[in-house]
């Protein structure tokens, strides 16, 4: 007799997509970064996805002072300062299949229907459009092998870029009703005359999302202070959902809080329940030991003063400090591990452009960082700031831009190079110590400039005896590995097979050091101590310890990869260096 085959029922994939309302930039971000590592928390495959509006194919081409900081992931995508938020929470890489912009889609629509891809037919926004979008929801939950996917749609409700978007989840709702909910964050204002919090704001975006064919499921009411019972049951009965399903978020100190105080609320519970899925324990003891950690580092007397030299702070009459948000947390998380207070100071460094002396007043600060950034602007004041940090031995991380510049400032003022530049600033200068390759040579004149640079994960080999190697061994050992390797062209190459340590850091950048004058500066002391296997391309420049405590750049972007429980290494050994006093 034959014994009847069994087979295993695959469980429904899940979906949560959170929307915004009322207004942006009041945590949208945040709540689905916190959504997602308490459902990872309760042992859940979890995977985030952000869509954004924008007509751009990716966020590389977009404004750092209009749109923030832009976030590159391990396969070399551009792409928003959110995804960022989403794999600091996760403590995981993301993939390229987590994020999309109307552009990508509409990009990939009318490329198929160049190539006949659909068949002669008229190609339409419904349904042609519409399900590349959904397409790519399920692709995201495909290739991550995810049991829930968090779906962040940029923007808020009521804004037209974004509608195909929530035309896509309604649509997945629809065909899925058990599988697919909605948490809206919207804003409750408190206006300072009326000194009451207003709700009704948050019932119209509601109201607005209606009209779409979408119901919220959950709404996260963020405020000033913590919503009343009273406000609740009004959001409540307004918006058709139990009084329970009103989260209230408050402004905290910090969003490292944000998940402890939702699952205080058992939003987690709360949205199993709400997706059929098993009820679970939560486990964010590992989140809750760091954020103690801040806390008591803010709350002790050790502190680290940091100036940030950069040149994308100014927008109008303010200040916006995402242009460089991976990098203040990286700072940030390092401070915490080593249980220092964090003191950062944005400087501007267009203010040292004619005045390069005015740098000296930067000597008061325990380190300096300078980040990346493109263009001429403001690049005088940073070769003066980095002057002041070599001559005055001021602990130093430079990061891309940041290296080139510091390998610009010491041919100029220690190897004799006068007139030393980039080919970005002057490309007909004669000495171009920093240069474009001939890849990206042919890239520029074909106006090729989107998702064109050097972007993504690739091999660094470290020297050995190094500052930097010394920081990766003592802060991240388990992220470097033992490779062999063969004889390599340019400079630093060695002849036949060796063994070298090697790590894997995220790149954006389309210039390099230039190899002509790679043996010239290393002569005059800068020691390359980061190189591409080949040797060809210089990856992180530094003076040795018996010159300088901590002088270090490199031409990748380690604040791509410093997470809350994972800080950077390089950022440590600056902290380490920097905080030495106590």
């Amino acid at each position: 007799m034959k014994s009847k085959k069994t087979t295993v029922k695959k469980k429904p994939h899940k979906f949560v997509f959170v929307v915004g309302g009322v207004m942006s930039g009041v945590g949208k971000g945040i709540t689905t970064s916190s959504i997602g590592m308490i459902l990872k928390a309760k042992g859940f495959a979890v995977n985030m996805m952000k869509v954004d509006p924008y007509l751009n194919v990716d966020a590389g081409t977009m404004n750092p002072t209009e749109h923030g900081e832009v976030f590159v992931l391990g396969s070399g995508l551009e792409t928003d300062q959110d995804m960022g938020n989403y794999e600091r929470f996760l403590d995981r890489d993301l993939a390229g299949v987590d994020y999309a912009t109307s552009g990508m889609v509409y990009k990939a629509v009318i490329d198929r229907e160049r190539n006949l891809g659909y068949g002669g037919k008229c190609v339409e926004a419904i349904p042609h459009v519409r399900d590349e979008i959904v397409k790519r929801f399920e692709e995201s939950a495909r290739v991550n092998k995810s049991d829930v996917t968090i779906v962040e749609i940029g923007g808020t409700v009521g804004d037209y870029q974004n509608v195909m978007f929530y035309e896509a989840a309604r649509h997945l709702k629809v065909h899925r009703p058990a599988d697919v909910l909605f948490v809206m964050v919207s804003y409750l204002p408190i206006p300072s005359k009326l000194g009451e919090m207003k709700s009704k704001p948050t019932q119209n975006a509601v109201h607005q999302l209606n009209s779409y064919g979408i119901h919220a499921d959950v709404i996260v009411a963020r405020a000033e202070v913590p919503l009343d019972d009273k406000r609740k049951e009004k959001i409540a009965i307004s918006c058709s959902l139990p009084t329970d399903h009103v989260i209230s978020a408050p402004d905290i100190d910090s969003v490292y809080d944000v998940p402890l105080n939702f699952e205080r609320d058992k939003i987690g519970d709360l949205l199993c329940r709400l997706l059929s899925m098993p009820k679970r324990p939560t486990n964010l003891a590992p989140w809750k030991k760091f954020v103690d950690a801040t806390k008591a580092a803010k709350a002790g007397k050790k502190e680290v003063r940091v100036a940030v030299v950069g040149k994308y702070f100014d927008t109008g009459d303010f200040t916006l400090a995402d242009s460089y948000l991976s990098v203040i947390d990286a700072i940030k998380f390092s401070c915490y591990a080593q249980g220092v207070k964090p003191n950062i100071t944005w400087v501007n460094s267009k203010k040292y452009d004619t005045n390069p002396k005015a740098a000296e007043e930067l000597a008061e600060f325990d380190a300096i960082v300078v980040p990346g950034g493109f263009g001429e602007s403001g690049i005088e004041g940073k070769l003066a700031v980095i002057r002041v940090a070599r001559e005055k031995k001021i602990p130093y991380l430079g990061l891309c831009y940041g290296m080139q510049l510091q390998v610009i400032e010491f041919a100029r003022n220690v190897a004799g190079v006068k007139g030393a530049t980039t080919a970005e600033i002057d490309p007909k200068a004669k000495h171009k110590v920093v240069d474009i390759m001939a890849e990206q040579k042919a890239r520029l004149a074909a106006r090729d400039f989107g998702g064109s640079m050097r972007l993504g994960y690739y091999p660094c080999v470290l020297k050995e005896g190094s500052v930097a190697l010394e920081a990766y061994k003592k802060f991240s050992p388990k992220r470097l590995r033992v490779e062999k390797v063969g004889s390599g062209k340019g400079a630093g190459a060695k002849t036949g097979a060796q063994t070298v340590t090697v790590v894997d850091e995220r790149h954006r950048h389309r210039y390099e050091v230039n190899p002509e004058y790679v043996q010239q500066i290393a002569d005059a002391g800068l020691v390359f101590s980061g190189t591409s296997p080949d040797g060809r391309l210089m990856e992180i420049a530094e003076l040795p310890k018996s010159q300088h405590p901590f002088f270090v750049a490199t031409q990748f972007h380690p604040e791509f990869l410093a997470r809350p429980l994972s800080p950077h290494a390089l950022f440590s050994g600056l902290i380490r260096i920097a905080g030495s006093q106590f």
